[in-house]
C-alpha cells in the first residue's frame, strides 16, 4: 500500500486494555517525539502506547517525516502570517485533501493495532502535536466509531469545512494550547472548540501560560488525567 506505516515505538506496560497512539508533527519523527513525552508515556498501566513513523519524508528536512505536506497547500506559510483567523482558517481548509489521504494509511494502521490487541474503538486514545493533532483529530471524526478519546496539543480542526459536512463520530477532545505559540496562533484552540460542540463533541481545553509551539510537563500531566478519566468512565459503564 502507498505511505503505509511499517516504522513505530511502541511500550506495552501490563495487559493492555486501552491503546494510545501519538502522533508527532511535521519536521519531527516518532524518536524525538518519545524522548519529548517519557512521563506521559509512565503514567498508565495495561496499555499499549504506538508512536508510529509517518512515511513520508518531510520536504523541509529529508532526515524528518510529514504526515503529508504542507507547501502543496500552502506553498509561502501564509498560515503563520495572515492578519485574520478567517484567512489562516482558508488556508487549513485546503489540507483536506492531504488529510484525507493520511486518513487512509493512518485508519490502516488503526485497525491493525486494535485487532492485535483484541481491543475496540472505545478502548482508542489518539493523541497529536502540530500536524499530527490534525491528524488526530481528522481520524477521530472521520472514524466510524466513537473512540475514547483524543488529545490536541497545538493544532486546529483543518479542514474543517470537510468535517462538518462529512464526521461520522462526536468523539470527547481535549485541546491544549500555548498562549504564546508562534507557529499555530492560539485563536485556533477557540475555533476549533466551538466547530467540535458544534457537532457534539464534549471538549476540555487548557491553555499553557506562556506556552509556544511545544509540548510541556503540564500538558503532559493534563492529557494523562484526561486519558485516565475516561478510561475509569468506560469500566464504571461497562
Amino acid at each position: 500500500m502507498l505511505n503505509a506505516i511499517n516504522e513505530e515505538i511502541v511500550h506495552i506496560h501490563g495487559q493492555p486494555q486501552k491503546l494510545i497512539i501519538f502522533l508527532h508533527g511535521y519536521i519531527d519523527c516518532a524518536d524525538y517525539l518519545e524522548g519529548k513525552i517519557k512521563k506521559f508515556i509512565n503514567s498508565f498501566d495495561n496499555v499499549a502506547i504506538h508512536m508510529p513513523q509517518a512515511p513520508i519524508n518531510c520536504e523541509i528536512l529529508e532526515d524528518k517525516r510529514q504526515w503529508y505536506s504542507m507547501h502543496r497547500f500552502d506553498p509561502n506559510d501564509d498560515r503563520k502570517t495572515v492578519p485574520s483567523m478567517e484567512e489562516c482558517v482558508e488556508i487549513y481548509n485546503k489540507m483536506t485533501l492531504g488529510l484525507e489521504e493520511a486518513f487512509t494509511y493512518l485508519n490502516d494502521y488503526i485497525d491493525n493495532c486494535l485487532a492485535e490487541y483484541q481491543l475496540e474503538d472505545k478502548d482508542l486514545y489518539l493523541c497529536g502535536f502540530s500536524q499530527g493533532a490534525m491528524l488526530a483529530l481528522y481520524t477521530a471524526l472521520m472514524r466510524e466509531n466513537k473512540i475514547g478519546g483524543c488529545v490536541c496539543f497545538s493544532g486546529i480542526m483543518a479542514g474543517h469545512q470537510f468535517l462538518m459536512k462529512h464526521s461520522q463520530s462526536t468523539p470527547d477532545v481535549l485541546l491544549i494550547h500555548g498562549d504564546a505559540d508562534n507557529l499555530v496562533r492560539f485563536e485556533a484552540m477557540e475555533f476549533t472548540k466551538q466547530n467540535l460542540e458544534t457537532l457534539g463533541s464534549k471538549v476540555e481545553t487548557y491553555v499553557v501560560k506562556g506556552g509556544q509551539h511545544r509540548i510541556t510537563e503540564d500538558g503532559l500531566d493534563v492529557a494523562a488525567d484526561f486519558i485516565l478519566r475516561h478510561s475509569l468512565n468506560q469500566r464504571r459503564v461497562a
